[in-house]
């Protein structure tokens, strides 16, 4: 688990990161490395685990309708899921997506995956398998499930492929396996993992703009170093992991931690208006940090008070970025939501 600052901002790091079970002595945090602090829990770490609560969500449909506009289906996005896949089926299924048997059922709706499927929680595999089934069926049915990279793609990718392969970084030599286990990296998930889940997570798209809102896992404008197009941006780091590089996958790593880069008063709104203008849209939807990080409230060191209360998409920078992680490995919310939210 990671100690430090609990409200730590892009570009800034602690002074070590550690694990003890898996580094022994503390390692130095790369130069713009930018963990969740202490946040989430690692599933078998010592201490008890708090029990994720579900999204208040309004009654399912039953199969959501077409919408109005070009005979699309309703629009829904998912913040991070982090290998709790009992309560994403129940989320899904709550909001009329899947059945009981995890089958899709919603016809021509679209659904969207904001990234982060793995670490921290029991079953990130699971999770990837079951949003490539869902792929398929939503495609066979006329909707279409698509999803996002997330930095705990690029994470398992790099744990994957190079290991204990030292990687250049600012504040000395670091691995990719040693950042995932840091991070939440289940043996379970790297015993089951396969060329296929691998292949699968290094073809995703980085963003993606779907009825006027633009979709990224990072609420960082770190996007804008890969292109001045959604098109250029996933071509470029899609062919940044075709590299099979160790360090040009570590720096897209990095890179893609950075956060909190709309939530300044004074700078958040510019920051978010930036992207908009570069590549379309009138609202950014993210995952990435959790929403009790966003608005300061998160529990105490000891976990004796203070659980964190999401209710729901949190808005922000003058209404310009909607943050969809709810936290669910500290007992917030996985959400699933569908856009426009109500205004």
């Amino acid at each position: 688990m990671v100690e430090g600052p609990m409200t730590q901002g892009a570009g800034r790091g602690a002074d070590v990161w550690h694990d003890a079970s898996a580094m022994g002595a503390a390692t130095p945090l790369p130069d713009g490395y930018t963990p969740t602090q202490r946040d989430l829990p690692v599933i078998g770490a010592a201490g008890p685990v708090p029990t994720p609560t579900l999204i208040d969500a309004p009654s399912p449909l039953a199969s959501p309708g077409p919408s109005s506009q070009g005979g699309e289906g309703p629009l829904y996005v998912v913040g991070d899921v982090h290998g709790y896949l009992d309560e994403l089926r129940a989320a899904l299924l709550n909001q009329g997506l899947i059945d009981t048997e995890d089958h899709w059922i919603a016809g021509n709706a679209r659904l969207w995956f904001l990234g982060d499927f793995t670490d921290r929680g029991p079953d990130g595999v699971g999770v990837i398998d079951l949003v490539m089934q869902l792929s398929a069926e939503a495609a066979a049915a006329g909707g279409y499930c698509k999803a996002l990279m997330g930095n705990h793609e690029l994470l398992l990718i790099g744990a994957k492929r190079f290991g204990d392969t030292p990687v250049s970084s600012g504040a000395g030599t670091a691995s990719f396996k040693a950042a995932w286990l840091l991070n939440g990296g289940q043996h379970s998930d790297m015993e089951r993992l396969q060329d296929h889940h691998v292949q699968w997570m290094s073809r995703l798209d980085a963003m993606a703009l779907a009825d006027d809102h633009l979709l990224v896992h990072s609420d960082t404008t770190a996007y804008l170093e890969y292109g001045s197009t959604i098109t250029d941006v996933n071509d470029a780091i899609t062919e940044t992991l075709t590299h099979h590089d160790a360090d040009e996958t570590w720096d897209l790593f990095r890179k893609f931690t950075k956060r909190f880069a709309f939530r300044d008063e004074a700078t958040g709104a510019a920051a978010a208006r930036e992207l908009l203008d570069t590549y379309g849209g009138r609202r950014i939807v993210h995952g990435h940090s959790p929403i009790p990080y966003l608005l300061g409230e998160v529990g105490s060191e000891d976990g004796g008070d203070g659980t964190p209360q999401v209710h729901g998409p949190h808005v922000y920078a003058d209404s310009l970025a909607v943050a969809m992680d709810g936290g669910v490995t500290m007992a917030g919310k996985l959400l699933v939501a569908q856009l426009p939210l109500p205004e």
